[in-house]
């Protein structure tokens, strides 16, 4: 196909597709799917290798943000049965995150709900880390707290912070029918405060909440020219209780096309398969690592994902291996210069709306997608691909603000 060859020419050039070019990728037919898997796949070995970065979610507050984002639990309104708990303390969050470092996580996210931090919170989150990095000192740290005030970067760069995250989640021009309590622009320069800062910028997006393939590639053409360290793309949790508790426009075979496009556009980043990967992709997880060279380990913010050990084996079973300590994950052309070259050079990656990467909540601060626990949902009887499931969506109940332990 002439196309994926061109893809991969560029790829590895790290030239940039046309709009027609990735757009072409998401219209491609299931019979051509595995063609688009081989050749992105092409792109992510000759940056990546086989290498899979884990990546920890610590929700160091859950619920109630006063920010209205149509696809979190943790929403202004949402009537989701989540945990809710308030500020985490240090060394309860640095126990969170020692259980998915033992897991082999090399990154800890650390998400708190809300639209952004005081200069109180910027405080509690630097001794948050202080007292990780005290007990792990080559761990990465991204944070991933909601809208940035001015200072507010540095203050988390000099407390030992490697990376911050925000995610656009979809497109500037359909942004304000998913949130209308703050604004797309408000998103994009906290990403740019947290580059200046010289923190690792960690930006995404939510597939399926009823967007166009125009907005797909808008957003990933958006994330290339803002130029982040790492590209968590997180697939809609449809949670009851929120607004778009209803949107299951997803199939195993779509996700892959939309990974790989990420790919094609962004050939040298982090791809980090974020929040609702279980739910979406399902069986079809361990081709997403053709594709991705990044995931979470365990649960996420406020639901439940593939239980830890499940993960290890599925990245053994699929032929890769987990990135070690020691690796820098992004290639020598991006570690070595400035944003990606802090503890490995990653991102972060965990969503809720501020960013991390993992989507859940995805909303202005931290959530959904985040959190750290689970076993995985009891199976179901089958469906066919594009029917709804909500039997695999399962509130986190374990981990970070409860007595029980995480599933990492």
């Amino acid at each position: 196909m002439d196309l994926l060859n061109t893809l991969v020419d560029k790829g590895l050039r790290r030239e940039t597709p046309t709009r027609a070019e990735a757009l072409a990728v998401l219209a491609t037919t299931d019979d051509e799917l595995l063609d688009v898997v081989a050749a992105a796949g092409k792109v992510r070995r000759h940056w990546f290798g086989r290498r899979v970065k884990l990546n920890y979610l610590v929700n160091l507050k859950s619920g109630l943000c006063p920010e209205d984002c149509s696809y979190c639990s943790q929403r202004l309104g949402s009537k989701a049965d989540i945990l809710k708990y308030t500020w985490l303390k240090p060394d309860e969050a640095s126990q969170a995150a020692a259980a998915g470092l033992a897991g082999g996580a090399k990154r800890v996210c650390l998400v708190a709900s809300g639209r952004g931090p005081t200069d109180r919170d910027v405080d509690r989150v630097s001794d948050t880390i202080k007292a990780i990095k005290e007990q792990n000192e080559d761990v990465e740290v991204c944070a991933c707290l909601g809208l940035l005030s001015d200072g507010q970067a540095e203050r988390l760069r000099e407390a030992g912070a490697d990376a911050y995250n925000h995610n656009l989640n979809t497109s500037e021009s359909t942004y304000g029918e998913i949130t209308t309590t703050h604004t797309y622009a408000d998103r994009v320069d906290t990403v740019r405060k947290a580059h200046a800062a010289g923190l690792s910028a960690c930006s995404g997006l939510i597939a399926g909440m009823g967007e166009t393939d125009e907005d797909l590639v808008d957003v990933v053409f958006s994330l290339r020219e803002l130029d982040p360290d790492s590209v968590p793309v997180n697939f809609l949790i449809p949670f009851e209780g929120t607004p778009l508790a209803k949107e299951w426009n997803l199939t195993p075979q779509r996700c892959l096309r939309i990974l790989a496009m990420v790919r094609f556009v962004c050939p040298d980043v982090e791809v980090r398969i974020a929040g609702g990967r279980e739910v979406h992709l399902r069986t079809m997880q361990p081709l997403a690592l053709h594709l991705a060279n990044s995931i979470f380990l365990g649960d996420y913010l406020t639901s439940e994902g593939q239980a830890g050990k499940a993960d290890l084996e599925m990245i053994a079973d699929a032929g890769f291996e987990v990135e070690g300590a020691g690796e820098v994950t992004l290639p020598e052309h991006r570690a070595s210069g400035g944003c990606g070259s802090h503890a490995g050079g990653g991102a972060c990656g965990s969503h809720d709306g501020a960013g991390c990467g993992s989507h859940e909540d995805a909303g202005c601060g931290s959530h959904e997608g985040g959190g750290v626990c689970g076993s995985a949902p009891a199976p179901a009887p089958a469906a066919s691909a594009d029917e709804p499931r909500p039997d695999l969506v399962a509130v986190r109940r374990r981990g970070a603000g409860t007595d029980l332990a995480p599933n990492a």
